[in-house]
Parts: C-alpha cells; sequence; structure tokens
C-alpha cells in the first residue's frame, strides 16, 4: 500500500469543491483512502488515525488545503492526485479580454465585481462564518450559512441583526434553498410555475425535509415558488423563530405563493405559533415531524410526517390527492412470499438526516423502540443490543469525516449495506436516495449492484428516490435500475419505512396505513 500526501498553504476551497475532489480520487480504480480538505484540527486527527505521518502536516492550520490518498502502488497514488488536483482546481474562466481574471479575495470585492448581486453564500469554516455573515448583511444581502459550527450566540445575534434589516440569514448548516428558480446547495429542479397549478412556498427547519416536499409537490403536479431552510435551531426556544416568521410573512405578502408548507423536526410549540401566525391569510400546512402537542388556536392545518404535508397542500389548494400506497400492498407480499422467518429486523441507512428522523417516527410507532445515532429517546442511542431495529443518519458528524457525504458519495453506504444484507436477521433495509443538484451523478449505478446480491441472498431491500423529472441524474432511470435490482421502490419516504414494517412484520396492511392522512 502507498500513500501521497499534498499541503497547499494558503488556499481555501468551499467544502463542495473539497467534496468534488474527495470524490474524483476516490473513484479512481486502486484508491483504498482519500481526502481534500482544510487542515482544521479535527481533519488532520483524521489524517493521522488513516494512518499518515504527521510530519507531513507541521505547522499547518486551517487556512491551509490539503490532498491525501492511499491506495495499491505509488502509480495508483499519483493518478488520484492528479483527478483530485483537476476536480478541485478546475481552470477559472476566462474573461471577454482572453485573460483569466483571478478570483476576489473578500467579500467587497466580490460584490464590486457583481454589483447586482442579492445573496450570498457563506461556507468558510465555522469560527469565521458569522465575521463573513455580518459583512454580507452589512453589504445589503441576503445569506445562506451552508457552514456549520457556528455557536448558538453567534446565530441569535446574526438573526437579530437580519430580521431588523429585513434580511434573511438561512442556516447555519443550511445545505437546501430555492429562490425563484435558482437552486443553492443541494436542491431538486421544480418545473416552472406556468406548467403546474397552484403555487406553494416552502420554509424549511430541516434540508432533506425541504427537498422531499418540494419534490413531491411538482411530482404531483403542483408549483413550488421557494424553499427558504432556516436551519436546525431557528424554531427552537433559544434562537425563537425569527427567520421563520420573516419568511413565512415574506410568502404570505408575496402573490404568487397561494399556501406556505412549513417543515420542521418537533419545535418548540410557543415559536411554531409565532411562525404560522405570520401567515395571515394565506393558507398554511405545519408538517412537524412527530410533533404530537397541537398548534391551538392556529389556523392551521397540522400533520405528523412529509408526506401527509404534501398531501395536506393539495387539500388546502382544493386539488384531488393522489394514494402514495397504491400497488405497494402488491409488491409487499411478493417481497414476503419466500422471506426466511428468522428475518424479523428493520434496518435503516440513510443520507438525509430528516427523512432518518421521520422514518424513525413512523417505524416507532408500528414496531416499537428503533435504535439510532439520532434516537427519538436518547436511551436509544447506538450501538443497540442485538436483535434491535435500528436507523442510522450516516450524515451526521461520525460518519463523515474524513470522507463525503453520503449524498456525494455512497461509499460509507456501501460499507454498512454489504454489513446489514449479510445479517440472517434482517428482512429489510432501507435506503434513501437523493437526486438533485450537489448529489451523486449516478448513485443507482453504485448501490443497484449491492441491492441486487441482497436480494439475491434472501434478503429485501426498500428504496425511496427522492427527485423530480427535471433533476440531472433521471428519476425514472435511477427508479428503473433499483426495481431491476429486485428492491421495493416506494413513492415517499414515509412510505418506505412503512414498506419496510409490512415486510418484518409479514403484514402487508402496514404499508397501507394512512393512505389519506397518515394515522398507525
Amino acid at each position: 500500500m502507498s500513500a501521497g500526501f499534498l499541503l497547499y498553504r494558503d488556499t481555501y476551497l468551499d467544502s463542495v469543491v473539497q467534496l468534488s475532489g474527495t470524490r474524483a480520487m476516490r473513484e479512481v480504480p486502486g484508491v483504498d483512502w482519500a481526502a481534500v480538505a482544510m487542515a482544521t484540527e479535527a481533519n488532520l486527527e483524521t489524517l493521522e488515525k488513516e494512518g499518515f505521518d504527521p510530519a507531513g502536516w507541521a505547522g499547518a492550520g486551517p487556512g491551509d488545503l490539503f490532498l491525501a490518498v492511499r491506495a495499491d502502488s505509488a502509480e495508483v497514488v499519483e493518478a488520484a492526485q492528479d483527478a483530485g488536483r483537476a476536480a478541485a482546481f478546475s481552470p477559472r474562466e476566462a474573461t471577454t479580454t482572453g485573460v483569466a481574471e483571478p478570483d476576489p479575495r473578500t467579500l467587497a470585492e466580490a460584490v464590486a465585481r457583481q454589483a447586482s448581486s442579492n445573496v450570498a453564500v457563506v461556507s468558510v469554516p465555522g469560527d469565521y462564518a458569522a465575521l463573513e455573515t455580518h459583512q454580507a448583511l452589512g453589504a445589503g444581502l441576503d445569506v445562506l450559512l451552508f457552514s456549520d459550527n457556528v455557536s448558538l450566540h453567534d446565530e441569535i445575534a446574526l438573526k437579530t441583526r437580519a430580521a431588523g434589516l429585513g434580511r434573511l440569514v438561512m442556516g447555519p448548516g443550511a445545505g437546501t434553498a430555492m429562490l425563484g428558480r435558482t437552486c443553492l446547495g443541494f436542491a431538486n429542479v421544480v418545473a416552472p410555475l406556468t406548467d403546474r397549478v397552484g403555487a406553494v412556498g416552502v420554509v424549511a427547519a430541516a434540508g432533506t425535509g425541504a427537498q422531499e416536499v418540494a419534490a413531491l409537490l411538482d411530482r404531483w403536479g403542483v408549483g413550488v415558488t421557494h424553499v427558504v431552510g432556516l436551519g436546525g435551531r431557528d424554531l427552537g426556544a433559544r434562537v425563537g423563530g425569527p427567520m421563520g416568521r420573516l419568511a413565512v410573512r415574506t410568502m404570505a405578502a408575496d402573490p404568487a405563493t397561494d399556501a406556505i408548507l412549513l417543515v420542521s423536526k418537533p419545535p418548540d410549540p410557543d415559536v411554531a405559533r409565532s411562525v404560522v401566525a405570520e401567515a395571515g391569510d394565506t393558507p398554511l400546512v405545519a408538517a412537524l415531524i412527530g410533533m404530537d402537542e397541537p398548534l391551538d388556536g392556529a389556523s392551521v392545518v397540522q400533520v405528523p410526517t412529509l408526506e401527509a404535508g404534501a398531501l395536506a397542500v393539495l387539500g388546502v389548494l382544493g386539488r384531488g390527492a393522489p394514494d402514495p400506497s397504491a400497488g405497494l400492498r402488491a409488491r409487499v407480499e411478493t417481497a414476503i412470499a419466500d422471506l426466511d422467518p428468522g428475518r424479523t429486523l428493520v434496518r435503516g441507512l440513510y443520507s438525509g438526516g430528516t427523512l432518518c428522523y421521520e422514518s424513525l417516527v413512523v417505524l416507532s410507532r408500528v414496531l416499537g423502540p428503533v435504535w439510532s445515532n439520532t434516537p427519538l429517546d436518547k436511551a436509544l442511542a447506538v450501538p443497540a443490543p442485538a436483535s434491535s431495529h435500528v436507523c442510522l443518519d450516516l450524515g451526521e458528524e461520525e460518519y463523515t469525516q474524513g470522507r463525503p457525504h453520503p449524498m456525494i458519495d455512497p461509499e460509507a453506504r456501501l460499507e454498512h449495506l454489504r454489513a446489514q444484507g449479510a445479517d440472517p436477521e434482517v428482512a429489510a433495509i432501507v435506503l434513501d436516495v437523493v437526486l438533485g443538484y450537489g448529489a451523486h451523478p449516478d448513485p443507482a449505478g453504485e448501490l443497484a449492484g449491492e441491492c441486487a446480491r441482497i436480494v439475491a441472498g434472501g434478503g429485501r431491500v426498500v428504496v425511496y428516490v427522492l427527485g423530480t423529472e427535471g433533476d440531472p441524474q433521471g428519476l425514472e432511470d435511477q427508479r428503473r435500475a433499483f426495481l431491476d435490482a429486485g428492491c421495493v421502490v416506494t413513492e415517499t419516504a414515509a412510505r418506505a419505512a412503512l414498506a419496510a414494517a409490512a415486510i418484518a412484520r409479514r403484514d402487508p396492511a402496514i404499508a397501507e396505513l394512512g393512505a389519506s392522512g397518515w394515522a398507525p
């Protein structure tokens, strides 16, 4: 085994570009491990754990970039480094004079070069993110704050200032937004409003939750005007919902928006009431995943899953709702027909944190306790006892240190998929496959082969593909690849969890629960 390490002093790359470089290196045949990343303390610790010599990064800090690769041979190392450099340092577009223009080094330089800008995307290490966001607000910009590890104190200060300016700070940790038809971060391509009936604005304190409802609405013929990501803490008691209120108020005043869909894991009830009150006379549906406490006195339709939220929006718009369970019972019956009686467990391997959380809510109400790295109850935190139901959010930090997010690179899930597929007690493995901008260009090409091997070996795989017809990966092509692999493919993420539970319990009726408003 050979290793290579390159350090670029005083070189910063956006995290999405870093992930692109990492993926390019890992796709080179013969590569065992690789990363393009900033030399933060956590990343350097990961390098040392992977066996790289600390002497190679002596004196390096978070403003320095490294390319590290471990491979079968020195030739493969060199090829991987070439691929990583090509992806990370792609040539800049030339100006009309034919001379490449250097990148702006400050936000002020960027605004001066493109004075019509009205949104800044901030994706720098968390220690620097608050300062950059304050500068963007001072320049009159709304902000998508992609960065994680921003302190609660800084978030409150940023959002208090933004609210006073009438500006949005989406985040921190906001990976999804669509303003007009402009996608930011991880986002799906929705059809023009002229091709749809009705128009909905999405306000979400949950990234893949926002993607799920936007994709469902688009697939069911409803237009989507905007998707505003709030960050996971905005609707909590300490932050208090300032951006949630501003986003709902702004969408309610937008004549192009007929209804609003609010998406969140359980928020603070009082904060949620203050947010939905901003809708005024505009119909609002609150998909508050797993929240049982009603928003008393609020003029709002409240539902506990993302699927139910999209269906409820169709209802308030006066449109007929599809049945997301149509045909699923028959597919489940086929899946359990010759399933070994010793297979009784469900294992969820998720790339989307919100989809994992929704699955925990659904499965726990049908199967009982479900263990997780992001559990509903801290007593159910992994490691789980033997013979337990388990759902993992593989996008959490413990699984992504030193490697790309599973939406970008399926490799981390393949390892877990092989392990769970080999467990003779596992009846059904659940996978979410997220399409759209930022996601892997062909996730089915990476995952479907292993799914087929699991099915051939006696296990079952339930797959939900989150995407739209406009997504670059091709929604139907991705779905077809998993169907051809023998998987049970569902219409919604919640329906995938129910199908897996139905297989584990040998009860096809479970797959049809809540066909007109989820309520096991």
